[in-house]
C-alpha cells in the first residue's frame, strides 16, 4: 500500500528526479552483495548529507505464526528494544540463570495444566506465585531502555520496528559516522536475542489486542470479516487471539528465531552517505558471524475456491461501517498493477466515485473508500472496500449505491482522463515515499524480497501506466463479483423484550 505524507518540493523534486532518471543511472549507486551466510545487502550511495538510513526486513510475519501461538511474530518487534547480553543488564550471568529459573517453573505450571480436570489447583497457585516471583526476580537485572538509549544518543532518529501479515521489519537513520555502531548493535542482537521482560512485554501485546480489536467495534468488524472470508489460509488471523497471546512462552520466541531469522531469510537495505566497500567489510565481520541455516518452511495453507457470497454482522451500538470484500490474486499476478487503478479510480480522494456519489451527492455516507490488498498481498487475498453511512441512512442503502458504481464500471470504460489522473496520484504517492533515505532504503528492501529483485521499483511504475481502461473493466468483471464476495457490517443491538412486550 502507498502512503501519503507532506513533504516540501526540495524533497519531492528530489525524488521525481530519482524515479525519473534511468534504471541504468540508479543502477550506478546501487551495490549488491550477499554473504557467505546467506544474508543479503543492499546498499545506495546518497550524499546530500552525511546520515544514513537502514532498513532490515525479516521475510516472516503473522502469516507464519505456528498454530496455537499467534502474536508470536509480533512479539520480536517489542524484544528488539531489549538489548543483548552486554546491553540492558546490569550482571548477564545473574540474570541468565533467573530467565531459565522462570522456564523451567513455567514448565512445571504447563506440565500440571495438562492433567486437565486432574490438576491439582493448590498446586497450580503455589507455582504461579514462584513463577511471579521468579519473573520479578529476573526483572531486577534489566537496565531499562538502555539499547535504545544507546542508539539515541549516538544521533539515531526513527528507531522502531513494525510487523505485518507477511514481515518484520527493523529501522533508523543514524549519523554516517556511527555506521559501525550500528553493525554492532543489530548484529549482536540479530545472533543472540535476550528474551529479557519477555511476559511484561505479552502483556503489552495482548493489551494491543485489547484496544486495537476488543474496545474497537471497527477492529472487531474487520476481525470477523477477515475470519469469514478465509478459512484455511493464515490471512484470516488479523490480530493474534487473546488465548494465544495470553499463553506464549519464551522459549517459542526461541524457536520461532531458529527458524526464521536464519541469515538467508533477512535483507538489509542501507540508504545514505556510505561507502558500499566499508558497508560490506562492516557486514562480512558483524552479520558474517551468525551461523547460516535452513531456509525457514514455505506457508503451504492454500485458501480453496469460494462457492458463493458470505455475509457477517456484529452488533455495536456504536456507528455503523460497511465492508464489502472481494477474492483477488497475489502481488506477482498480471492483474495486480490493475487493482492499483482500480482502486484509485474508487477512492482517489475527491475525486473517487465512491466519495463523489455516495459522500458528495447522495450524502448517503459519512466516508467511502477501497484497498486494493487486505491484509497483505504475497499470498491471494482481498480488494477491499468501505463505507461509513451518513445519520438518516442505512447499510443496505450504502450497499446498494456501492454495486451501482461497480456494475457502472463493468458496463462502462472509464473515462481516460479519469484513468490519467489516478496513474498520476500512484506515481506521485512513490515519488514521495522516495523523498528520504529511509523510504528508498524501505521500497528497496521490500521489492527485492516480494519480487525477488529490487528493480521492480521501477518496472511496477511502468506497469501501472500500462493499465488500460478495458484491463480495468475486465478485472471489475472477472473479480468483482457475488459469488467470492464477502460482506460484513455492524447492527444494532436487539433491546431487550419487555414483560409488556410479550402480552
Amino acid at each position: 500500500m502507498i502512503t501519503t505524507w507532506r513533504w516540501c518540493l526540495a524533497f519531492l523534486l528530489a525524488a521525481a528526479a530519482c524515479l525519473g532518471q534511468s534504471l541504468a543511472e540508479f543502477e550506478k549507486r546501487v551495490t549488491e552483495f550477499t554473504l557467505d551466510n546467506g544474508m543479503h545487502f543492499i546498499v545506495l550511495k546518497r550524499d546530500p548529507a552525511p546520515v544514513v538510513s537502514f532498513y532490515a526486513y525479516v521475510d516472516a510475519g503473522a502469516v507464519n505464526d505456528p498454530r496455537g501461538k499467534t502474536g508470536l511474530a509480533h512479539m520480536f518487534e517489542h524484544m528488539v528494544g531489549k538489548g543483548t547480553t552486554r546491553v540492558g543488564t546490569t550482571d548477564w550471568a545473574r540474570e541468565q540463570e533467573a530467565l531459565e529459573e522462570v522456564e523451567r517453573i513455567y514448565d512445571q505450571i504447563e506440565e500440571e495444566r495438562r492433567k486437565g480436570p486432574r490438576a491439582d489447583r493448590a498446586k497450580l497457585e503455589q507455582l504461579e506465585a514462584r513463577l511471579r516471583a521468579a519473573i520479578e526476580q529476573a526483572n531486577a537485572y534489566v537496565k531499562p531502555n538502555e539499547y535504545v538509549r544507546l542508539f539515541e544518543v549516538n544521533g539515531a532518529v526513527g528507531f522502531n520496528a513494525g510487523t505485518g501479515s507477511d514481515y518484520t521489519v527493523y529501522f533508523c537513520s543514524m549519523p554516517s559516522n556511527r555506521l559501525e555502531l550500528w553493525f554492532l548493535l543489530v548484529s549482536e542482537w540479530m545472533r543472540r536475542p535476550v528474551y529479557r521482560e519477555f511476559y511484561k512485554e505479552r502483556d503489552v501485546v495482548r493489551e494491543e489486542r485489547r484496544m486495537r480489536v476488543e474496545s474497537s467495534p471497527q477492529g472487531k468488524l474487520q476481525e470477523v470479516l477477515m475470519a469469514t472470508a478465509f478459512l484455511a489460509h493464515p490471512y484470516r488471523i488479523l490480530v493474534g487471539w487473546a488465548s494465544d497471546i495470553e499463553n506464549l512462552r519464551a522459549q517459542d520466541a526461541a524457536e520461532f528465531h531458529r527458524t526464521y531469522y536464519v541469515p538467508g531469510n533477512i535483507t538489509i537495505a542501507i540508504a545514505g552517505d556510505v561507502d558500499a566497500a566499508e558497508v560490506k567489510r562492516l557486514a562480512e565481520r558483524y552479520f558474517g558471524r551468525i551461523p547460516p541455516g535452513p531456509q525457514p518452511p514455505r506457508v503451504i495453507t492454500e485458501e480453496p475456491p469460494q462457492e458463493g457470497e458470505r455475509r457477517v454482522v456484529v452488533e455495536s451500538p456504536a456507528q455503523p461501517v460497511l465492508l464489502i470484500a472481494y477474492k483477488r490474486p497475489d502481488q506477482r499476478h498480471p492483474d495486480d498493477p490493475v487493482f492499483d487503478v482500480l482502486a484509485g479510480l474508487l477512492a482517489s480522494g475527491r475525486t473517487g466515485l465512491l466519495y463523489k456519489e455516495l459522500v458528495r451527492d447522495k450524502r448517503i455516507a459519512l466516508a467511502a473508500g477501497a484497498v486494493p490488498a487486505v491484509p497483505a498481498a504475497k499470498y491471494p487475498s482481498l480488494f477491499l472496500l468501505y463505507s461509513v453511512p451518513n445519520a438518516g441512512h442505512t447499510v443496505e442503502e450504502n450497499e446498494k449505491a456501492v454495486y451501482e458504481i461497480l456494475e457502472r464500471l463493468k458496463r462502462e470504460p472509464v473515462e481516460e482522463a479519469a484513468l490519467a489522473r489516478v496513474k498520476t496520484k500512484i506515481r506521485a504517492d512513490l515519488v514521495r515515499q522516495l523523498a528520504s533515505n529511509a523510504g528508498l532504503a524501505r521500497q528497496l528492501a521490500f521489492y527485492h524480497v516480494n519480487y525477488g529483485n529490487w528493480r521492480t521499483l521501477f518496472t511496477g511504475i511502468e506497469q501501472i501506466e500500462a493499465v488500460t481502461a478495458g484491463d480495468v473493466q475486465r478485472v471489475a468483471r472477472q473479480y468483482l463479483n457475488r459469488k467470492t464476495r464477502t460482506v460484513a457490517h455492524h447492527v444494532k443491538p436487539e433491546t431487550p423484550e419487555t414483560e409488556e412486550d410479550r402480552r
